[in-house]
């Protein structure tokens, strides 16, 4: 039965992918009802084992004893507009150069809805991109950006665009032939 029910909730998404490719224009108005218990269960599923907890302290095996009620909490509140995301856990991790560098860590809860409504969100923007964006897409990285500009310039006779990027200051320089 849940298999079922997910893959309702997975073929609305590819619907919804399917009208937002269609109709660049067309306005989703009404989402919320794709935030089903088997939807949110199958996203928490796909959560990372391991990871530190958020603020109010509870892991993934915690969350997991109790996961048919947690869900069920979660999606009436979710319905009934009672849904509030916790603070995030702001932690600092040392950085070789004797810095820190700032990590926010949500709550689980907030990490299973953040999931959910990104693939959705996902099933409607992706048809916007067009197939050389490669910045927080899926399937894709920046290793797959490099690589692809690494074939670029290998194989053109005469590049005339260089783009350079200092990691340290983040400025820009670009020049032309």
């Amino acid at each position: 039965m849940t298999t079922k029910l997910m893959s309702k909730t997975l073929k609305a998404i590819a619907i919804i992918a399917l009208k937002a490719k269609e109709d660049p224009k067309c306005k989703f108005t009404s989402l919320a009802h794709l935030l089903t218990e088997d939807f949110l269960k199958e996203c928490f599923r796909e959560l990372k084992r391991g990871k530190s907890p958020g603020i109010d302290g509870v892991t993934v095996g915690e969350y997991a004893k109790a996961l048919d009620e947690h869900i069920a909490d979660l999606v009436a509140r979710l319905k009934a507009k009672q849904y509030k995301p916790q603070p995030v856990l702001r932690v600092y991790i040392p950085k070789p150069n004797g810095e820190k560098r700032p990590l926010g860590i949500p709550a689980l809860e907030d990490k299973i809805v953040q999931m959910a409504i990104k693939k959705i969100l996902e099933a409607i923007f992706e048809q916007d991109f067009i197939d050389t964006s490669y910045g927080f897409r899926q399937n894709r990285s920046c290793h797959d950006a490099l690589i692809e500009l690494d074939r670029i310039i290998m194989n053109v006779r005469s590049t005339s665009w260089w783009i350079w990027t200092s990691r340290s200051s983040l400025t820009q320089w670009i020049t032309s032939d």
